[in-house]
This record gives structure tokens, sequence and C-alpha cells, in this order.
């Protein structure tokens, strides 16, 4: 590392920090314009929403826009290089194009890995202050909330293994306990196993489910056997704290957390999951985002133009709001169509990759 690529490396990171900082701010004054009514109607001080939601939403931005943060950021300081005829001088003095790229790779690099850390453990927790801040104080406020569940909010039709259903309502997540449950176990298409219940609660004190005026129902090829129970200790693979509609689930969760949780809901048969694997695949993605954003950013703005900057960070929004554009697309043929979720997470930086050698190969060296 030499004197320019400290300089480089030094622009990079300070330009950086710079624009998040700006983004941040305009962020913060757009959302909370936005949410005004809102955090009134909460009756919280301004410190309090600050502590509860904006320790959430800030990191929640960064991580967002973090790829975007360092491609601007790459744009502006090095359009200005050009502009002044510091890259003909670096490159006059003997230095390769490919060697002037190195301190860029390497603050690239460095980038990289602080928003893999950041997407696998720090924002997942950053979004719980936010999602338990919009649940608790907002979403409350939402009158299509139980369109959105059906009739029932708090009713729930689970599959807790490859051929056992579930169904409880009226969930009550303080007393641990329902109004109904009934439980079906399925096969050859055919219901082998079925119990109803009144009520049931979650016994804390043996840890175990317990059901109250039971019917269990029990049929074989050749008869079925029906017992009643005034009350009974039932055993099943479910636990309370996984009876939750939860909308931010997946942007809650640690990178860990999310991949044993995807794990459990296969073992279990749980169909839908294409959002959750695009999401665990898409925080080791985008980190690689921002080092591709990087090469592209400097091959944009290191040749000097009669626009400027003006031109370089016109033309780099333009590839940024294709690159959005395409990992929308991606995402939603994951989520919707049978496309692979590892693929919809990666198929844009795949795309860019070949942008980027073809712009490289074209940039006067």
């Amino acid at each position: 590392m030499g004197k320019i690529d400290w300089y480089i490396l030094k622009k990079l990171l300070v330009t950086f920090f710079f624009c998040m900082l700006l983004f941040t701010v305009i962020a913060v004054a757009v959302d909370s314009s936005e949410k005004t009514d809102d955090f009134v109607s909460t009756g919280l001080g301004t410190l309090q929403i600050i502590r509860k939601y904006y320790f959430g939403f800030i990191p929640f931005i960064w991580g967002l826009l973090f790829p975007l943060f360092v491609f601007i950021a790459v744009i502006f300081f090095t359009s200005r290089m050009a502009a002044r005829s510091e890259i003909i001088a670096i490159l006059a003095s003997g230095t390769s194009y490919n060697r002037m790229l190195r301190p860029y790779f390497i603050g690239g690099l460095f980038l990289a890995i602080l928003l893999w850390f950041g997407n696998t453990y720090l924002i997942p927790r950053a979004n719980l202050i936010k999602s338990n801040f919009q649940t608790t104080y907002i979403d409350r406020n939402d009158p299509l909330k139980n369109q959105r569940y059906g009739r029932c909010y708090n009713c729930f039709y689970l599959r807790i293994d490859t051929n056992t259903y579930i169904g409880l309502k009226t969930w009550d997540t303080a007393s641990k306990s329902a109004s109904t449950f009934f439980l079906e176990r399925i096969k050859n298409d055919k219901v082998i196993y079925n119990v109803r219940a009144n009520s049931i609660r979650w016994d804390t004190a043996i840890n175990k489910w317990k059901l109250f005026n039971v019917t269990i129902r029990t049929v074989d090829s050749m008869s079925e056997t029906v017992k009643y129970y005034a009350d009974t200790i039932f055993n099943m693979s479910l636990k309370p704290d996984e009876l939750r509609k939860d909308d931010y689930l997946k942007d809650k969760l640690t990178t860990p957390q999310l991949a044993a949780y995807i794990e459990r809901e296969q073992a279990r048969g749980t169909e839908g999951l294409s959002a959750l694997k695009v999401e665990k695949y898409r925080r080791t993605a985008t980190p690689a985002t921002v080092l591709l954003l990087t090469i592209i950013g400097v091959v944009i703005a290191s040749r000097k133009t009669r626009g400027g900057s003006g031109m370089h960070l016109a033309l780099g929004i333009i590839i940024a709001s294709l690159f959005i554009i395409s990992d929308r697309f991606s995402t939603v043929f994951a989520t919707k169509s049978n496309l692979s979720p590892m693929l919809a997470a990666w198929l844009p930086n795949i795309v860019f990759s070949i942008v980027a050698y073809w712009m490289y190969r074209k940039t006067p060296k």
C-alpha cells in the first residue's frame, strides 16, 4: 500500500460515511414527517420514540441503502479525481489501471465484510426494535389487519409435521391458551387420527400442552375407536412461541436463527418458505453487490468526460435503478413462481458482473 493507495482508500471511506450520514438525515426527516400522527397517538416523548423506533430504523436504512451509498461515494470522488486529471497523472506515472483499482478493491472488500456482519447479526437486532414499535403502536390501529389474515386474527391452522395438521381458535399469548383445538393426522389421503378439544393451555409447570373436554378418534381399516377425557396431557412438536403471525419475522431473525427456522419448517413440510430463503441468500449476495458496484463505479467515473461529475452521477443512477429493478423482479419470480431462491438472490449480481466486465474491457487504460 503506497501513498496513492492510502489517498484513494481514505477518499472512499470518508465520502462513503459522509453520504451515509447525509442520506440518513434525509431518510429520518421524511419518515418522521410521514409518521407524525402515529407518533403523536403513541403518547411517547421524543427521546422514547428515538430509543424505541429510530435506534432500529436507522440501521435498517443503512442496511437497505448500503450498496447505493458505496456506489455514489465511489462515483463522486473518482469523478472529481478525473476532473482534476488525477487519474491521468496516476496512469502517466507508470501505474497500470489494474494496479490503480487495488485500493478500490480493498475498500470495497472492507465495506462488503462490514455489511455482511451487519446483515448477519446487527441489523436483525435493530429490526427487532423497529418491528416491535411498529407492531405495538402502529399496526394495532390498522383496520385492514384482520382482512389480511381472515376474520380471526388469533386463529391458526398449521402443519406441524409431514402428515399432521392442527388448528387453534382465539389464541391468547398472555395465558398461552385457546378456546378451540383440533388435530388431524393423514395417511394415504385419509384421516387416521383426530383430536377435538374445547380448550387448550400450555402447562408451564411441565412444559406440555393440556387439553380439556377432549374427544380422540383413532381410525383403522376395520373400525373407529373413540375416547373421551375431561382433561389430558398432550404431546406435540409445537411450542407457544411458534404461534404468531409476524409480518417482520424474516427481518428480525439473525442469519443462524433464520437458517434454523427454515430447516425446522422444511422438516415439518411447511410450504411458502421462498421469501425466507431469498432473504437468507440475499444477506450474502448484497455484500457481494457492494464489491461489484465499487468496480462499476470506478469504471464509470475514471474517464474524464465533458459532462463531468453530473454525467457520471446520472449514468450511475441509471445503472443503480436497473439493478434495483432486476433485484425486485427476481424476488417476485422466486416467491410467486418456481425460480430458485438462491438464483433469485444472486441473479442481479451475475448479470451485472457481465456488465461490469464489459465496461472494464471498454474503458481506456
